[in-house]
């Protein structure tokens, strides 16, 4: 009896095995060892058809002491802190009005989830006709005079609001389905004790859906630092570098100037910030998210 279980385990973990090779590979693959070498590329010369040839920690000194670096870096955190914010707060809201069971609520949802699942390609087109400084929407609806996309002054925020506007619904369906989950006999004994709409939304709401937000503001965050297409497609990092941002940066130093070393170099330092922002949220989750404890 002893062998026959013995054996059955063994089957067991072997049609275990066998289901999750796939996966395990695919992630060594195409993963694991793209990771470990990029970050070697970090400390070599290489232009893609000269011999390596190792380089030290040249590159993260230069991409840290060039002057137009700072702009880069300052560009990246104003165009995530704001999507951030905004792609958060505006969810958040529309959600809970959502949640109340307006008339045509389920046309709405769809209407506010649509942008999320369109290509990103399309949206940057779409917008770009939309801020056109001639024949475009914008300025031809509201009579402005505005070249959007054009000017330094309003390029990034122009483009804070496209990737607002993505994000928006697929944010509110996340907040959905936190509010979904709050027990509305809590809220109810709110109303009954005389709290007002914003009362509850402040004391009742909020708290108890602290977990989602601090999940949606997390993976926002993760999202709004990786940009690039949206870049790539409506400004290409201009005016006069005001929407160059660090995954764009990586790109021209990589397939523009061929400088393989320090675009990898600038992929670990923004793997650095990332890493940092994300420690310190999660470090401060016991003051953002309601009744939690250390684990």
């Amino acid at each position: 009896m002893a062998n026959f279980q013995s054996n059955v385990n063994k089957n067991d973990k072997l049609t275990a095995l066998i289901f999750i090779l796939p996966a395990v590979l695919g992630t060594l693959i195409f993963i694991v060892i793209p990771v470990i070498f990029s970050f070697s590329l970090s400390f070599v010369n290489w232009d893609l058809l000269s011999p390596m040839s190792f380089a030290g920690l040249n590159n993260y000194r230069e991409v840290l002491t060039d002057s137009s670096f700072l702009q880069v870096l300052i560009n990246t955190f104003v165009f995530a802190i704001s999507t951030s914010v905004f792609a958060v707060i505006i969810p958040l809201v529309l959600a809970c009005i959502l949640n109340n069971k307006i008339r045509g609520s389920n046309f709405y949802k769809t209407a506010y989830f649509l942008p999320f699942i369109t290509p990103m390609i399309v949206i940057a087109i779409v917008w770009q006709w939309i801020f056109d400084p001639n024949i475009g929407l914008l300025n031809q609806l509201f009579h402005l005079n505005i070249k959007w996309l054009y000017d330094a002054r309003f390029a990034m925020p122009a483009l804070i609001t496209v990737s607002v506007w993505k994000l928006i619904g697929y944010n509110m369906i996340i907040f959905l389905s936190g509010l979904s989950t709050i027990n509305q006999e809590v809220l109810e004994a709110a109303k009954i004790d005389g709290a007002n709409t914003w009362q509850t939304f402040k004391n009742v709401t909020v708290p108890l859906l602290s977990p989602t937000i601090f999940f949606v503001i997390v993976i926002t965050t993760i999202s709004s630092f990786q940009v690039f297409d949206l870049i790539y497609i409506m400004t290409e990092g201009g005016p006069d570098n005001s929407t160059m941002v660090m995954v764009y940066s990586i790109y021209k130093y990589a397939f523009e100037f061929f400088d393989i070393g320090k675009a990898s170099a600038i992929a670990y330092i923004l793997f650095a910030i990332i890493f940092v922002l994300v420690l310190a949220q999660w470090k401060l989750r016991k003051k953002i998210v309601y009744n939690e404890t250390e684990s």
